[in-house]
């Protein structure tokens, strides 16, 4: 079953952006490198809860 997470920047922690993830098959946090309209630049977003 798929659910829903929130990536968020690591500089300005500013929770920007949402996708799906399978839970049984990724285990770990999901990372992406994304853009951040508050910062201006392309970060890391890491899965928060």
């Amino acid at each position: 079953m798929r659910e829903i997470v929130t990536l968020q920047c690591p500089d300005c922690k500013h929770r920007n952006y949402s996708t799906t993830k399978n839970r049984k098959t990724t285990t770990d946090r999901l990372e992406f490198k994304k853009f951040c309209p508050k910062c201006r630049k392309h970060t890391p977003h890491k899965e928060t809860k």
